[in-house]
């Protein structure tokens, strides 16, 4: 027995259709089959049938739908009273419409395209029409027809994909021509025409597509296509090739997916049966275990750059840095926050708690073919909340751990030994070629056991021995045994693996210059190293240290997993500082220790500079002489070095701490306090302000000290913990009253003034910012006087004060147009939206909300953008332009249920038609 709700409602019973008579009863059986097991109110039902001003009969009359229902139905059991009303009681596919979404979840969980193609066309063949025919026009079920019609458009453009994957270009080019016209506006489709266009030979017709969107695109909403799509379309117009997917090339549609695996390992051999057991893996989780230096992290990256086309949603990849000398491991949190934002998702919107970012990566992932590399794990707990949880998904996790309860959940257990002779012997004719391995076997084998048959230990011995092509391999491993004669064995969970004596013997080949920087590199926080922080550490110009770097790599004891960054082995690192704590005198150790820190502090300055020029500049003083400053240039730019030096600004931090370097403690922490608030990294500004303003009780300087207790307050608030705010906020005040500071007052009140707007006290607030913006005025600071008004003037539309706040926002976007400080200007074309629509103003609002979308493109906040398209959907349907209206309103909802904000549902109500 089955209800059937997509087209005609009706019942299935032993393969024959029983019409439901009476567009009443069939709003009653739609209404509980909507949702099947849920108790649905006796009210709600009454209402969905009769509508706000039912008749008195209308409960005994529900009661006989109910009992013709049942017979419709052939069972009284199927439809039960319970308390306050009724529920459908079914058993597995109670119904057409959820028959279709397990199919269409099921297409997204197979792993084959034709699987995925024979289960969506299975999902669309259930369709007879449009979903809950007559019964969708009620308004109290235009919300779950809408909902229906929205599986059904995403189970047409998922088939779309899979043919296009197949190869089917030219078969699906109707279809989607069908399906550009009736959805004028969908990027999506348009940009799958393009690619079935480009790939059926119609170039030209491709490019027409892309223009037909843009003008549509730029008459109804004012706004251009997406960048996905201008990416696809500029490389239709290089005539980039895209071969058909069937034979070999990439996805069907253009995505942007984060492609995040290290580069790939050079010459890698060995470990066969490992990789063919990996290739039999197609979901689920894989962890990879074995003592330091036995090449966990070269299997992983090795198989996983083979495998990447078979991920087409994503490659994530992280080192948690469970066994890191430099600094603790990573918590799991920071390493959710780092996929998230990989995954396209806006930082402003990821909660704080690490149960809710793992949730969050999941609902994420799921329903897509996404890889997970997460590199030196230090236990079950860090990697747990990591793994990805959905069918499709892989995760591969390496250890020295054996991570027991990961392998007892269900994780493949791979488990690394030593190499055998004969895996010892192919790595190292894979360095140093067949023929001079096969000349002198016997120091091949005394080589081999000096390096206990241990992957790293060989591998840094290939390195030497490969820029010795003349010397004999005998002479070599005499060498290695002299050298392993008085030298303790590194506790890398073997005891009898003697990599010391391996890395003293390159070591010692080095020149002089290479050695130190190799010792120096040791201090280095953070799990990379830039050439300008290299150099930076040993006093050198970019230049000089380049061919040292070089040196290094090719002599297999520092790493470049990414273009242009540098990584040591944390057994490397473990020697390198051993080697510098012996050579180097402690004084130069710390100036090379404040060498480092000066870089990456006056960077981070230079690149706060650019992403928030209105923040105040600090000086903790000029660097030391031979430090480099790479030039950064413009804001993407500084963006994109915060973002590759995360990790490395984070142990710096430390760092500082913990080696008394006071100054450099605070100013750090000032420094990249924007870009962690981008990120939405709260845990991490409180625990590096908590540091500065600790280091700060031990100086002078209470303009910083003031500051710091600012950024705190402004991130308590943000978390919502008001009352520590307010602490915080008053400390700062304090501070900055206690030596005049003008400037730094205003900024108070204007935290202030966010801090009550966020519990909803928004006329307790506007003293604050009018004061703000009183001493932003008295002091010169036009740029944040702007700002305030701003929110002045959206704290004032939302009092319904109109005219008030139009006033403050035409102030305040002129101000911030001197500055081009777009994102200002937007908030306050969006208010001054706002404001107008409620006037009754609406084409000038709609102007006004259009031309904050074109401001805020390419700030990334989905938040911002979900609230103008929502205000700007409301102008177009005041102005009766509601096909346009609606187009907004699902751009909207797509950008609050990505957001997982609850507030998805006033636009859902709008869409049905109740809001």
């Amino acid at each position: 027995m089955q209800v059937r709700l997509l087209g005609p409602i009706d019942v299935l019973v032993d393969g024959a259709a029983r019409p439901v008579p009476g567009l009443r009863r069939q709003a009653v059986l739609a209404a509980l089959a909507v949702v099947p097991g849920e108790v649905v109110a006796a009210d709600r039902l009454i209402e969905i049938v009769w509508g706000a001003d039912p008749p008195a009969t209308a409960p005994n009359a529900l009661q006989q739908h109910v009992s013709f229902l049942r017979d419709r139905l052939g069972s009284r059991d199927a439809i039960v009273a319970r308390p306050p009303g009724y529920a459908l009681q079914l058993d597995g596919d109670a119904t057409d419409a959820a028959e279709a979404d397990r199919l269409v979840r099921l297409a997204a969980e197979a792993t084959e395209p034709a699987e995925r193609v024979r289960l969506l066309r299975a999902a669309l063949g259930l369709w007879r029409g449009r979903a809950l025919a007559d019964a969708a026009e009620l308004p109290g079920l235009r919300a779950a027809a809408e909902r229906l019609d929205a599986l059904w458009r995403t189970a047409r453009a998922a088939l779309v994909e899979e043919r296009l994957r197949l190869g089917e270009h030219a078969a699906v080019l109707a279809d989607l021509e069908r399906m550009t016209r009736e959805r004028p506006l969908d990027e999506r489709l348009h940009g799958q025409l393009m690619l079935a266009q480009y790939r059926d030979g119609r170039r030209a017709e491709a490019l027409d597509s892309y223009q037909r969107l843009r003008r549509a695109l730029g008459e109804e909403l004012g706004l251009d296509p997406g960048q996905a799509l201008r990416d696809l379309h500029a490389a239709i117009v290089r005539r980039d090739p895209m071969p058909d997917p069937a034979g070999g090339a990439g996805p069907a549609a253009p995505t942007a997916v984060p492609a995040q695996l290290p580069l790939a390992v050079r010459g890698f051999t060995a470990r066969r049966a490992e990789l063919a057991w990996l290739d039999d893996l197609a979901s689920g989780a894989c962890v990879i275990t074995g003592p330091a230096g036995v090449g966990k992290t070269s299997l992983a990256v090795h198989w996983a750059q083979g495998a990447a086309a078979r991920f087409p949603d994503g490659q994530l990849y992280v080192s948690l840095r469970g066994f890191d000398p430099a600094g603790p491991a990573m918590d799991p949190a920071e390493a959710l926050r780092g996929f998230l934002l990989a995954l396209g998702l806006p930082a402003e919107k990821l909660p704080s708690g690490v149960d809710e970012l793992a949730a969050l990566f999941r609902g994420t992932v799921s329903g897509r073919r996404v890889l997970v590399v997460l590199d030196n794990a230090r236990d079950a707990d860090q990697a747990r909340p990591l793994l990805p949880g959905a069918p499709g998904c892989l995760a591969l996790v390496t250890s020295r751990d054996r991570l027991a309860p990961l392998v007892a959940a269900g994780a493949h257990p791979v488990a690394l030994d030593l190499l055998t002779g004969a895996e010892a012997r192919d790595l190292l004719a894979s360095r140093l070629g067949a023929d001079r391995v096969a000349a002198e076997p016997g120091a091949v084998e005394d080589i081999i056991a000096s390096c206990a048959r241990l992957p790293l230990a060989l591998a840094v011995t290939a390195a030497l021995a490969a820029t010795r092509p003349g010397a004999s391999l005998a002479t070599q491993a005499a060498q290695l045994r002299a050298a392993a004669g008085g030298l303790d064995a590194l506790d890398g969970g073997d005891a009898a693996t003697d990599v010391r004596a391996v890395f003293s013997w390159s070591y010692r080949a080095l020149d002089p210059a290479a050695a130190r920087l190799f010792r120096l590199l040791g201090l280095h926080p953070g799990p990379d190293c830039t050439v300008p922080g290299a150099a930076s550490l040993a006093g050198l110009g970019v230049e000089e240290v380049r061919p040292l770097l070089r040196r290094l790599v090719e002599a297999n004891l520092v790493a470049e997993r990414t273009l242009g960054r540098f990584a040591l082995h944390d057994l490397l690192r473990q020697y390198a500082t051993e080697r510098a704590r012996a050579s180097e005198d402690a004084g130069e150790l710390r100036l090379a220790a404040h060498r480092g820190l000066d870089h990456h502090l006056h960077t981070a300055r230079a690149a706060t500079h650019l992403i928030d020029p209105g923040r105040r500049p600090v000086d903790p003083g000029p660097p030391l002489p031979g430090v480099t400053i790479p030039p950064l240039g413009d804001r993407d730019r500084a963006m994109a070095w915060f973002t590759a030096n995360h990790q490395v600004l984070t142990a710096a931090m430390r760092m500082a701490a913990a080696d008394g370097f006071d100054t450099h403690t605070w100013a750090l922490a000032w420094a990249v306090m924007p870009y962690l608030n981008w990120r939405g990294q709260w845990d991490e500004i409180l625990a590096a302000e908590a540091r500065a303003i600790d280091a700060l009780g031990r100086l002078d300087e209470p303009e910083a000290l003031g500051q710091a207790h600012l950024d705190v307050g402004r991130t308590y608030a943000r978390l919502g913990r008001f009352d520590e705010a307010a602490v915080h906020l008053d400390q700062a005040i304090a501070q900055f009253a206690g030596i005049g500071y003008v400037d730094g007052q205003a900024r108070v009140h204007y935290i202030l003034a966010y801090n009550l707007q966020s519990q909803g006290r928004d006329r307790e607030s506007l003293p604050h910012t009018e004061r703000a913006t009183e001493l932003f005025r008295a002091n010169g600071d036009l740029l944040w006087a702007g700002r305030s008004i701003g929110s002045q003037g959206w704290v004032l539309a939302r009092l319904g004060e109109h005219e008030r706040s139009l006033e403050a926002c035409r102030e305040a976007i002129e101000l911030s147009s001197r500055f081009d400080d777009r994102f200002p200007q937007a908030a306050s074309l969006h208010s001054m939206g706002y404001a107008l629509h409620h006037l009754g103003r609406h084409g000038e609002a709609i102007d006004s909300f259009r031309e904050a979308l074109r401001l805020l493109e390419g700030f990334g906040d989905s938040t911002a953008l979900a609230d103008v398209f929502l205000h700007l959907g409301d102008a177009l349907a005041a102005h009766g332009e509601r096909p346009a209206a609606v187009e907004c309103w699902r751009r909207a909802l797509r950008l609050r249920e990505d957001l997982a904000d609850p507030s998805a549902e006033e636009v859902r109500e709008r869409l049905s038609g109740d809001g």
